[in-house]
């Protein structure tokens, strides 16, 4: 098996390659000669989409402290995840592996065996580490997990207000009742956390995982209705188009579905109203970063500290007549990435290039003076930032695997470059897709069946297998499912009939000549 030495894989010319390097069973950090540890706060939200931060011009979303970030440091404008949904993208993140390479695949499963994750390794070194949030791999545990020194987190998706007195956290192991609203409790331990470490002696690295913003969206009461007045801008994409007859039937299918426009999580959800509380429970993530970054100022290490922020994951609020996210499109793949260090960064910064969650663990490991181990598919991030000009990925590769108790969106591949984005479905009988991301940003014009398109869409799709092969994704995952199914649709909005098949793959006559 064979994998790429750097991290991508051209469209056209020869990748250099290296053997994969299995992960290990041993813990072994290694130091980066002369490199002076530094603190590191991550703060992860959950479902955050790329564009929803006021600095970006969005129309709901007033995020002071994300803009300033932005302003203070880096915006990473092309940030990816390796799978849009929860604990895959999460296992990225912790692990630097593609979601087949840690198999963790969906929100359900117990996590594999043998897994490692990067805190392991800062631990081993004799760092302070604390994860504070949402873990949600292997299910309904909350059981603390290897490479912590201090732990609090909730089974599953967690609640934002506790749903009866005796619902609780666990707090290292124990079981202690939540108090409040999650974003501000979960931000509570974090700062007592921090006021607890002495980092002259001992750096720290934070992991604040938010449980927001996941629906069902619940704004703090001081926000609450916060942009109830303000015109709400449905995407052209969700339109029903003649151009929809290129796109996918599944597509088109699913609109009326448990992540359609038509039929959302089975019910009359109003999507207008549903964006809007999603932006006012995003108020509260942004004043949590905001307290975070006043506790590293009390505590004198504000300017040599790294804070990154990201998300988990994109969401659709009516996109291509869908919500939630598992797709490749761009509001489902696509994350905020926010890093400052004054120290290190310069403010106002701007990367361009394809960055993803599968950069952070050596990124923290890097800025924490330790090497990345060789196991990582993901590489520091750190270089782009400080506005240094490194080789770096041309491309990105997307998965997702099918699950049975959402059964509407399939097995997905997709390759994505800077300029144009591959998107293929593993065992349908349906059309593959192809875009222009510099024309047609929104991904309303399906180039896979203009001929003068088809040799990029090939050698696209050969690229990718290429891809698959070298990182030792040939192989899809499966397990048993688990979890209910949600298959059900809305006779009355047309769910009993199928859309009709893609125009390009229907003939008016027979084509076979041979056939007796």
């Amino acid at each position: 098996m064979r994998r790429l030495l750097l991290p991508g894989l051209a469209l056209a010319g020869t990748a250099l390659v290296a053997e994969v390097v299995p992960v290990p069973t041993a813990i072994v950090p290694e130091r980066i000669a002369g490199a002076k540890p530094r603190n590191v706060v991550f703060i992860l939200s959950d479902d955050h989409r790329y564009d929803a931060m006021s600095f970006l011009g969005h129309q709901f979303a007033l995020t002071p402290v994300m803009d300033s970030m932005a302003k203070n440091g880096t915006h990473l404008k092309n940030a990816l995840v390796t799978t849009a949904l929860c604990s895959p993208s999460r296992a990225s993140i912790l692990t630097g592996l593609y979601t087949f390479r840690h198999r963790v695949i969906d929100n359900n499963r117990a996590i594999p065996p043998g897994t490692v994750y990067f805190p392991q390794y800062l631990q081993k070194a004799g760092y302070a580490t604390a994860f504070i949030g949402k873990w949600h791999m292997g299910g309904e545990s909350d059981e603390p997990q290897p490479g912590w020194d201090r732990w609090v987190s909730f089974r599953g998706q967690g609640e934002y207000l506790a749903p009866n007195p005796n619902y609780t956290l666990n707090v290292d192991g124990k079981r202690v009742p939540q108090r409040g609203y999650i974003t501000t409790e979960l931000t509570d331990y974090a700062i007592d956390w921090l006021k607890q470490q002495n980092p002259a002696e001992k750096p720290f690295f934070l992991y604040l995982s938010h449980k927001a913003v996941h629906a069902n969206f619940t704004p703090e009461p001081k926000y609450e209705g916060r942009f109830k007045e303000l015109p709400f801008h449905r995407p052209a994409s969700e339109a029903s188009t003649a151009a929809n007859r290129l796109k996918p039937r599944w597509l088109r299918d699913q609109r009326n579905s448990w992540h359609g426009v038509d039929f959302p999580y089975h019910s009359e959800l109003d999507i207008e109203n549903y964006y809007k509380r999603y932006c006012e429970t995003l108020s509260s993530v942004d004043d949590s970063i905001g307290r975070v970054l006043q506790q590293l100022k009390d505590m004198g290490v504000y300017e040599d500290t790294l804070v990154i922020y990201m998300g988990d994951n994109g969401f659709m609020f009516g996109e291509h007549g869908l919500i939630d996210k598992r797709v490749a499109y761009e509001p489902s793949i696509r994350v905020p990435l926010l890093m400052q260090c004054p120290a290190l960064i310069k403010g106002g910064t701007v990367v361009d290039e394809m960055v993803a969650n599968i950069d952070i663990a050596p990124t923290v490991m890097e800025a924490m003076g330790l090497q990345r181990p060789a196991h990582m598919d993901g590489q520091s991030i750190l270089p782009l930032a400080e506005g240094k000009t490194v080789p770096w990925r041309k491309d990105f590769l997307y998965v997702y695997y099918w699950e049975k108790n959402f059964p509407q969106t399939p097995t997905v591949f997709s390759l994505r470059g800077d300029r144009y984005k591959y998107i293929t479905y593993y065992g349908l009988w349906d059309a593959d897709e192809l875009y222009d991301l510099q024309s047609d940003p929104d991904e309303t014009r399906n180039l896979l069946y203009d001929p003068q398109f088809r040799p990029l869409a090939q050698e696209m799709e050969n690229q990718l297998y290429a891809k698959m092969q070298l990182l030792g994704g040939m192989e899809i995952p499966l397990n048993q499912p688990a979890g209910g199914i949600n298959n059900k649709r809305l006779r009355g909005r047309g769910g009993d009939q199928a859309s009709d098949f893609p125009l390009p793959a229907v003939v008016d006559q027979p084509i076979n000549k041979n056939a007796n």
